[in-house]
């Protein structure tokens, strides 16, 4: 595995939490993005950020790992910066469509990164419905990595609806 890290330790509070840079690296949602899209066998998962810096990187690698994973050929609904509770109204909308959450704790120069993993009826993963399996194939080296060329998906950038049901 490049650029390990301690699984136990960073895969935990519904996804994945570290400083960075120490803990936790943009190549960790990558591998959590292609664990949630095979763990959960889903076609099509949406993704949000805060707007943070870091949290942009992480969603942009995040995006790219879901795409990738095994035959799955995922389509990522990319809402990009918004809040965490649209992106739970999204899900909800999308109806039975796992979803991530990227967020940082910026308090001078530590950033924490907090990805949020929730799965098709919107609940945060924890180690019942999901997030034990994602941890034990990390731990493990078993990132599933895409098997050819047609099974790549897509990311399409998209806007949630208003309460009218106009698009924003």
């Amino acid at each position: 595995m490049l650029n390990p890290i301690d699984p136990e330790v960073v895969i935990r509070d519904g996804g994945a939490v570290g400083r960075f840079p120490g803990q936790i690296h943009e190549g960790v949602a990558w591998w959590l993005a292609a664990c949630l899209v095979v763990t959960q066998k889903a076609t099509r998962i949406a993704v949000a950020h805060d707007g943070h810096p870091a949290t942009t990187a992480f969603a942009n690698s995040f995006c790219r790992g879901a795409i990738n994973a095994q035959h799955y050929a995922c389509n990522v609904h990319y809402l990009g910066h918004q809040t965490e509770d649209r992106l739970l109204l999204t899900l909800k909308d999308l109806r039975g469509v796992p979803g991530a959450w990227l967020s940082v704790d910026d308090p001078g120069n530590d950033v924490t990164v907090h990805i949020r993993l929730y799965n098709r009826q919107g609940n945060l993963l924890d180690d019942t419905n999901g997030l034990a399996e994602i941890r034990r194939l990390i731990a493990e080296d078993r990132v599933p990595l895409p098997v050819n060329a047609q099974a790549k998906g897509t990311i399409e950038p998209w806007h949630p609806l208003l309460t009218n049901g106009d698009r924003l």
